[in-house]
């Protein structure tokens, strides 16, 4: 792929703009409360770490691991956890924070795997939203950018193993 001209759909300031917004709603919104962010690896690591440092409260935060995808574009429609959540949140609320909901059959798993654990509350927060190719009834609470169904890489996406650290979210033309 590397051949084909990358197509930029969201440039490193356009993230961070909006990382930044989205910040400052969710300190408002988690002002009164103990927030934990749980972010799934490995592709919100990127993400997750520029929107933690946005938000203006203590902030307690963790890191599971699931898989879906493998090296394929597309979900398998099966997930499983590789690495589970290693805090004890009973009464904490939780933000669950990925790089992207496509299907949503990942973040619907995770939602009802961490409901198990007896949060206060749960939301959930994405880099990007793909709502045409929802498999399962889920919106994200706070998104940063809702795009078309296009294969994307960058900023914590992967193509196979690479392209994570591109700071920028990007196609191929």
């Amino acid at each position: 792929m590397e051949d084909k001209k990358r197509n930029i759909l969201f440039s490193k300031e356009q993230i961070n703009s909006r990382i930044e917004e989205l910040g400052k709603i969710i300190t408002e919104d988690y002002k009164d409360k103990n927030i934990y962010v749980l972010s799934l690896l490995r592709g919100s690591f990127v993400y997750a770490a520029d929107l933690v440092r946005a938000i203006e409260l203590n902030t307690k935060i963790g890191f599971m691991t699931t898989s879906s995808y493998g090296n394929s574009e597309t979900s398998s429609g099966s997930v499983k956890v590789v690495n589970d959540i290693p805090d004890n949140i009973e009464g904490w609320d939780v933000l669950i924070v990925d790089d992207i909901v496509d299907t949503g059959i990942t973040m619907d798993f995770v939602v009802k795997h961490i409901n198990k654990l007896k949060p206060a509350s749960i939301k959930t927060c994405v880099l990007l939203d793909k709502p045409s190719r929802r498999k399962v009834d889920i919106k994200p609470d706070y998104c940063c950018f809702e795009i078309e169904d296009l294969f994307v890489v960058g900023y914590g996406l992967n193509y196979g193993d690479f392209y994570r650290n591109v700071p920028y979210v990007f196609n191929w033309e």
